[in-house]
């Protein structure tokens, strides 16, 4: 063989184990992508199931108030609705908006214990609310592990080159689950209508 052909195949060679290696790259960081991708989708879920939790401890809550309480209609009304706009949701940002009107209309559904000591000393009461304070200390930790999924996830979406990758492949930022502007305020309770 002539040095020139010895040559090409050289070249040839190196520009072989090159394109493997930028390959091989490639698949690695796209399947990082897909992996944090999964990543998101399954905190997300976790997020829905202590929601769901939740809303299904509420109805039995609000029953047991009830007896108690039957003329609060409108409180056990607004804790209906609040609770169906949870279930609707489908997103991160509806999903807290409906988790921040369902917290309010449950601070309010609460806040009738104090006006009836017979209900504050009911043992159902009394445990459904130590149920109800789990669960969301549960959705607290959940709504966490969901954002710093998110927050790596985007993350590494934004870097370069994996941008790129994350571009051609149809990868897009994820939403945070944040708490509603109104979350921050406490909910007003008036007893005396």
């Amino acid at each position: 063989m002539s040095k020139l052909g010895v040559g090409c195949l050289v070249l040839g060679g190196i520009a072989l184990v090159i394109m493997l290696v930028v390959g091989g790259a490639l698949v690695g960081q796209y399947n990082a992508l897909v992996t944090s991708n999964e990543a998101v989708d399954a905190a997300w879920a976790q997020v829905e199931n202590v929601l769901q939790r939740r809303a299904d401890l509420i109805p039995n809550l609000v029953e047991t108030v009830k007896g108690y309480a039957a003329h609060e209609e409108e409180v056990f009304t607004r804790v209906a609705d609040a609770r169906s706009r949870l279930a609707g949701a489908t997103t991160p940002a509806e999903a807290s908006a409906a988790n921040a009107g369902l917290t309010s209309a449950l601070g309010r559904l609460l806040a009738i214990a104090e006006a009836y000591p017979d209900l504050k000393a009911n043992q159902n009461f009394l445990r459904l609310q130590d149920e109800l304070a789990g669960t969301e200390n549960r959705i607290a930790v959940e709504r966490m592990r969901y954002n710093n999924q998110v927050r790596t996830f985007n993350t590494a979406i934004k870097r370069f080159p994996t941008r790129l990758l994350a571009g051609l492949f149809g990868f897009s930022e994820r939403d945070y689950f944040e708490a509603d502007q109104g979350a921050k305020e406490v909910p007003k309770v008036d007893f005396s209508k």
